[in-house]
Protein backbone atom coordinates (compact mmCIF):
# COMPACT_ATOMS: atom_id res chain seq x y z
CA UNK A 1 0.00 0.00 0.00
CA UNK A 2 1.25 3.55 -0.76
CA UNK A 3 2.67 5.26 2.33
CA UNK A 4 1.58 8.78 1.29
CA UNK A 5 -1.31 10.45 -0.52
CA UNK A 6 0.86 11.09 -3.59
CA UNK A 7 -0.92 9.84 -6.71
CA UNK A 8 0.94 10.08 -9.99
CA UNK A 9 0.46 8.50 -13.39
CA UNK A 10 1.91 7.71 -16.79
CA UNK A 11 -0.48 8.03 -19.70
CA UNK A 12 0.83 6.87 -23.09
CA UNK A 13 -1.20 6.98 -26.30
CA UNK A 14 -1.30 3.76 -28.37
CA UNK A 15 -0.31 5.45 -31.62
CA UNK A 16 2.90 3.43 -31.92
CA UNK A 17 5.61 1.75 -29.84
CA UNK A 18 7.32 3.31 -26.85
CA UNK A 19 10.43 5.35 -27.68
CA UNK A 20 13.14 6.98 -25.59
CA UNK A 21 11.10 10.11 -24.86
CA UNK A 22 8.26 7.98 -23.52
CA UNK A 23 10.68 6.08 -21.29
CA UNK A 24 12.01 9.31 -19.79
CA UNK A 25 8.49 10.42 -18.82
CA UNK A 26 7.56 7.00 -17.47
CA UNK A 27 10.75 6.68 -15.42
CA UNK A 28 10.64 10.17 -13.93
CA UNK A 29 6.96 9.96 -12.99
CA UNK A 30 7.40 6.51 -11.45
CA UNK A 31 10.55 7.36 -9.48
CA UNK A 32 9.05 10.59 -8.21
CA UNK A 33 6.00 8.71 -6.93
CA UNK A 34 7.99 5.85 -5.38
CA UNK A 35 10.51 8.19 -3.76
CA UNK A 36 7.63 9.81 -1.88
CA UNK A 37 5.94 6.57 -0.95
CA UNK A 38 3.10 7.27 -3.35
CA UNK A 39 0.99 5.45 -5.90
CA UNK A 40 1.85 5.31 -9.60
CA UNK A 41 -1.00 4.56 -11.99
CA UNK A 42 -1.08 3.70 -15.67
CA UNK A 43 -3.66 5.10 -18.07
CA UNK A 44 -3.94 4.19 -21.75
CA UNK A 45 -5.03 7.35 -23.57
CA UNK A 46 -6.80 5.66 -26.45
CA UNK A 47 -9.72 8.10 -26.72
CA UNK A 48 -8.51 9.39 -30.11
CA UNK A 49 -9.67 6.29 -31.97
CA UNK A 50 -8.57 7.33 -35.52
CA UNK A 51 -4.93 7.62 -34.37
CA UNK A 52 -4.74 4.32 -32.49
CA UNK A 53 -2.53 1.65 -34.04
CA UNK A 54 -3.77 -1.95 -33.67
CA UNK A 55 -1.64 -3.86 -31.18
CA UNK A 56 0.22 -0.76 -29.96
CA UNK A 57 -1.41 -0.68 -26.52
CA UNK A 58 -0.47 -4.29 -25.78
CA UNK A 59 3.07 -3.67 -27.06
CA UNK A 60 3.40 -0.65 -24.76
CA UNK A 61 2.37 -2.68 -21.72
CA UNK A 62 4.79 -5.48 -22.63
CA UNK A 63 7.62 -2.99 -23.13
CA UNK A 64 6.98 -1.29 -19.79
CA UNK A 65 6.99 -4.64 -17.99
CA UNK A 66 10.23 -5.65 -19.72
CA UNK A 67 11.78 -2.43 -18.42
CA UNK A 68 10.80 -3.30 -14.85
CA UNK A 69 7.81 -0.98 -14.39
CA UNK A 70 5.04 -2.03 -11.99
CA UNK A 71 1.93 0.09 -11.58
CA UNK A 72 -0.71 0.23 -8.90
CA UNK A 73 -4.14 -1.16 -9.78
CA UNK A 74 -5.54 -1.97 -13.20
CA UNK A 75 -4.81 0.05 -16.33
CA UNK A 76 -7.46 2.69 -17.01
CA UNK A 77 -8.52 2.73 -20.67
CA UNK A 78 -9.96 6.01 -21.93
CA UNK A 79 -12.05 4.15 -24.47
CA UNK A 80 -14.15 2.86 -21.55
CA UNK A 81 -14.74 6.37 -20.20
CA UNK A 82 -16.84 8.00 -22.94
CA UNK A 83 -19.91 8.32 -20.71
CA UNK A 84 -17.87 10.22 -18.13
CA UNK A 85 -16.61 12.66 -20.77
CA UNK A 86 -20.15 13.13 -22.06
CA UNK A 87 -21.40 13.84 -18.54
CA UNK A 88 -18.71 16.49 -18.03
CA UNK A 89 -19.55 18.11 -21.34
CA UNK A 90 -23.25 18.17 -20.49
CA UNK A 91 -22.46 19.77 -17.12
CA UNK A 92 -20.51 22.55 -18.82
CA UNK A 93 -23.28 23.09 -21.37
CA UNK A 94 -25.96 23.21 -18.68
CA UNK A 95 -23.95 25.80 -16.74
CA UNK A 96 -23.45 27.97 -19.83
CA UNK A 97 -19.69 27.43 -19.83
CA UNK A 98 -19.54 25.54 -23.15
CA UNK A 99 -21.36 26.00 -26.43
CA UNK A 100 -21.85 24.34 -29.83
CA UNK A 101 -19.80 25.63 -32.76
CA UNK A 102 -20.70 25.31 -36.44
CA UNK A 103 -17.51 26.81 -37.87
CA UNK A 104 -15.41 24.95 -40.41
CA UNK A 105 -11.63 25.28 -40.49
CA UNK A 106 -11.95 27.53 -43.52
CA UNK A 107 -14.34 29.84 -41.67
CA UNK A 108 -12.09 29.97 -38.62
CA UNK A 109 -9.11 30.82 -40.83
CA UNK A 110 -11.09 33.62 -42.48
CA UNK A 111 -12.14 35.14 -39.15
CA UNK A 112 -9.07 34.55 -37.00
CA UNK A 113 -6.81 37.51 -36.31
CA UNK A 114 -3.72 35.63 -35.14
CA UNK A 115 -2.30 32.18 -34.46
CA UNK A 116 -2.94 30.42 -31.17
CA UNK A 117 -0.20 29.28 -28.83
CA UNK A 118 -0.82 25.62 -29.72
CA UNK A 119 0.02 26.15 -33.38
CA UNK A 120 -3.56 26.44 -34.62
CA UNK A 121 -5.60 29.56 -35.22
CA UNK A 122 -7.18 31.61 -32.47
CA UNK A 123 -10.93 30.97 -32.59
CA UNK A 124 -12.72 34.28 -33.31
CA UNK A 125 -15.76 33.44 -31.16
CA UNK A 126 -18.19 33.38 -34.04
CA UNK A 127 -20.66 31.00 -32.35
CA UNK A 128 -20.39 32.33 -28.79
CA UNK A 129 -23.78 34.06 -29.00
CA UNK A 130 -25.47 31.08 -30.68
CA UNK A 131 -25.38 29.12 -33.91
CA UNK A 132 -26.10 31.01 -37.12
CA UNK A 133 -29.57 30.27 -38.58
CA UNK A 134 -29.73 26.94 -40.38
CA UNK A 135 -26.36 25.74 -39.11
CA UNK A 136 -25.73 22.56 -37.11
CA UNK A 137 -23.02 22.01 -34.48
CA UNK A 138 -19.71 20.61 -35.67
CA UNK A 139 -17.84 20.83 -32.37
CA UNK A 140 -18.33 21.99 -28.78
CA UNK A 141 -16.08 24.60 -27.19
CA UNK A 142 -15.27 25.83 -23.70
CA UNK A 143 -15.70 29.56 -23.26
CA UNK A 144 -12.60 31.11 -21.72
CA UNK A 145 -12.20 34.49 -20.04
CA UNK A 146 -9.43 37.06 -20.15
CA UNK A 147 -8.01 36.30 -16.70
CA UNK A 148 -4.50 34.94 -16.60
CA UNK A 149 -4.08 31.32 -15.53
CA UNK A 150 -0.89 30.85 -13.53
CA UNK A 151 0.86 27.99 -11.78
CA UNK A 152 4.28 27.10 -10.37
CA UNK A 153 5.84 24.18 -12.17
CA UNK A 154 8.17 22.05 -10.06
CA UNK A 155 10.81 22.09 -12.82
CA UNK A 156 10.05 24.97 -15.18
CA UNK A 157 9.14 27.55 -12.53
CA UNK A 158 6.36 30.12 -12.67
CA UNK A 159 4.08 29.89 -15.70
CA UNK A 160 1.29 32.24 -16.76
CA UNK A 161 -1.02 32.35 -19.75
CA UNK A 162 -3.89 34.54 -20.95
CA UNK A 163 -6.24 31.95 -22.43
CA UNK A 164 -8.41 34.44 -24.31
CA UNK A 165 -5.38 36.00 -26.00
CA UNK A 166 -3.17 32.92 -26.40
CA UNK A 167 -5.61 30.06 -27.08
CA UNK A 168 -9.22 31.24 -27.32
CA UNK A 169 -12.32 29.13 -26.75
CA UNK A 170 -10.96 25.61 -27.16
CA UNK A 171 -12.57 22.41 -28.38
CA UNK A 172 -14.00 19.81 -25.99
CA UNK A 173 -15.71 17.60 -28.57
CA UNK A 174 -14.32 17.53 -32.09
CA UNK A 175 -16.03 17.71 -35.44
CA UNK A 176 -14.96 14.12 -36.19
CA UNK A 177 -16.97 12.82 -33.24
CA UNK A 178 -14.06 12.38 -30.81
CA UNK A 179 -13.69 13.85 -27.33
CA UNK A 180 -10.73 16.22 -27.18
CA UNK A 181 -7.62 15.39 -25.20
CA UNK A 182 -8.03 18.39 -22.90
CA UNK A 183 -11.42 17.21 -21.64
CA UNK A 184 -10.50 13.53 -21.34
CA UNK A 185 -7.26 14.10 -19.41
CA UNK A 186 -8.89 16.47 -16.93
CA UNK A 187 -11.85 14.17 -16.26
CA UNK A 188 -9.58 11.14 -15.85
CA UNK A 189 -7.06 12.85 -13.59
CA UNK A 190 -9.94 13.82 -11.29
CA UNK A 191 -11.46 10.33 -11.46
CA UNK A 192 -8.16 8.69 -10.52
CA UNK A 193 -7.39 11.21 -7.80
CA UNK A 194 -4.16 12.30 -9.50
CA UNK A 195 -2.52 15.08 -7.50
CA UNK A 196 0.97 15.02 -9.05
CA UNK A 197 1.54 15.15 -12.81
CA UNK A 198 5.07 14.55 -14.11
CA UNK A 199 5.22 14.67 -17.92
CA UNK A 200 7.04 16.17 -20.89
CA UNK A 201 7.41 19.92 -21.45
CA UNK A 202 5.68 19.54 -24.82
CA UNK A 203 2.48 19.65 -22.73
CA UNK A 204 3.48 22.72 -20.71
CA UNK A 205 1.39 25.09 -22.84
CA UNK A 206 -1.65 22.82 -22.45
CA UNK A 207 -1.58 23.01 -18.65
CA UNK A 208 -3.35 26.40 -18.28
CA UNK A 209 -6.26 25.05 -20.36
CA UNK A 210 -6.46 22.03 -18.11
CA UNK A 211 -6.29 24.16 -14.97
CA UNK A 212 -9.11 26.37 -16.24
CA UNK A 213 -11.19 23.35 -17.18
CA UNK A 214 -10.58 21.81 -13.75
CA UNK A 215 -11.86 25.01 -12.19
CA UNK A 216 -14.98 25.04 -14.37
CA UNK A 217 -15.79 21.44 -13.43
CA UNK A 218 -15.09 21.95 -9.72
CA UNK A 219 -12.06 19.63 -9.62
CA UNK A 220 -8.97 19.91 -7.47
CA UNK A 221 -5.75 21.22 -9.03
CA UNK A 222 -2.78 18.80 -9.19
CA UNK A 223 0.83 19.90 -8.92
CA UNK A 224 2.72 19.79 -12.21
CA UNK A 225 6.30 19.05 -13.22
CA UNK A 226 7.27 19.28 -16.89
CA UNK A 227 10.38 17.39 -17.93
CA UNK A 228 12.74 18.37 -20.74
CA UNK A 229 11.76 16.48 -23.87
CA UNK A 230 14.28 14.52 -25.90
CA UNK A 231 14.75 15.96 -29.37
CA UNK A 232 16.56 14.92 -32.53
CA UNK A 233 19.35 16.91 -34.16
CA UNK A 234 16.79 19.11 -35.92
CA UNK A 235 15.26 20.11 -32.59
CA UNK A 236 12.15 18.01 -33.15
CA UNK A 237 10.64 16.13 -30.22
CA UNK A 238 11.27 12.39 -30.41
CA UNK A 239 7.88 10.96 -31.33
CA UNK A 240 6.13 8.58 -33.66
CA UNK A 241 5.72 11.48 -36.10
CA UNK A 242 9.47 12.14 -36.20
CA UNK A 243 10.16 8.41 -36.56
CA UNK A 244 11.79 7.94 -33.19
CA UNK A 245 13.04 4.34 -32.99
CA UNK A 246 11.13 1.93 -30.79
CA UNK A 247 12.75 0.83 -27.55
CA UNK A 248 14.52 -2.52 -27.80
CA UNK A 249 13.51 -4.64 -24.83
CA UNK A 250 16.71 -6.72 -25.15
CA UNK A 251 18.64 -3.66 -23.97
CA UNK A 252 16.13 -2.61 -21.31
CA UNK A 253 18.77 -2.02 -18.61
CA UNK A 254 20.86 0.16 -20.93
CA UNK A 255 17.74 2.10 -21.95
CA UNK A 256 16.97 2.83 -18.31
CA UNK A 257 20.54 3.99 -17.66
CA UNK A 258 20.34 6.36 -20.65
CA UNK A 259 17.05 7.74 -19.36
CA UNK A 260 18.57 8.29 -15.92
CA UNK A 261 21.45 10.17 -17.54
CA UNK A 262 19.02 12.31 -19.51
CA UNK A 263 17.28 13.15 -16.22
CA UNK A 264 20.54 14.36 -14.66
CA UNK A 265 20.93 11.42 -12.26
CA UNK A 266 24.56 10.63 -13.19
CA UNK A 267 24.43 6.81 -13.05
CA UNK A 268 27.84 5.09 -12.86
CA UNK A 269 29.21 3.70 -16.13
CA UNK A 270 29.20 0.11 -14.87
CA UNK A 271 25.42 0.25 -14.40
CA UNK A 272 24.95 -0.34 -18.15
CA UNK A 273 26.10 -3.93 -17.56
CA UNK A 274 23.72 -4.48 -14.64
CA UNK A 275 20.34 -6.20 -14.70
CA UNK A 276 17.06 -4.33 -14.95
CA UNK A 277 16.42 -5.00 -11.27
CA UNK A 278 19.83 -3.66 -10.28
CA UNK A 279 19.27 -0.48 -12.30
CA UNK A 280 15.95 0.10 -10.55
CA UNK A 281 17.54 -0.51 -7.14
CA UNK A 282 20.22 2.08 -7.89
CA UNK A 283 17.65 4.55 -9.27
CA UNK A 284 15.38 4.30 -6.23
CA UNK A 285 18.20 4.85 -3.75
CA UNK A 286 19.84 7.71 -5.70
CA UNK A 287 16.83 9.55 -7.18
CA UNK A 288 17.26 13.34 -7.02
CA UNK A 289 14.35 15.25 -8.51
CA UNK A 290 16.26 18.53 -8.14
CA UNK A 291 18.89 17.25 -10.60
CA UNK A 292 16.46 17.54 -13.55
CA UNK A 293 17.44 20.55 -15.65
CA UNK A 294 14.82 23.30 -16.11
CA UNK A 295 14.85 23.24 -19.89
CA UNK A 296 12.08 22.38 -22.34
CA UNK A 297 14.13 20.26 -24.74
CA UNK A 298 17.49 18.58 -25.18
CA UNK A 299 19.08 16.77 -28.11
CA UNK A 300 19.46 13.05 -27.44
CA UNK A 301 21.74 11.28 -27.85
CA UNK A 302 24.16 14.18 -27.31
CA UNK A 303 26.64 14.87 -30.09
Amino acid sequence: MPASNYRGRFAPSPTGPLHFGSLVAALASCLDARSQGGAWLLRMEDVDAPRNVPGAAEAILTCLEAHGFAWDGPVLWQSTRLEAYQAALEQLLAEGKAYPCACSRKEIAAGSLRPALDGGLLYPGSCRAGLPPGRSPRAWRLQVDSERVSFDDRIQGHQSQDLARDVGDFVLFRADGQFAYQLAVVVDDAFQGINQVVRGADLLDSTPRQLFLQQQLGYSRPLYAHLPVATNGAGEKLSKQTRAPALEVVRAAANLVEALSFLGQAPPEELVRASVGEVWAWARSHWQFAAIAPERGRVWPPA
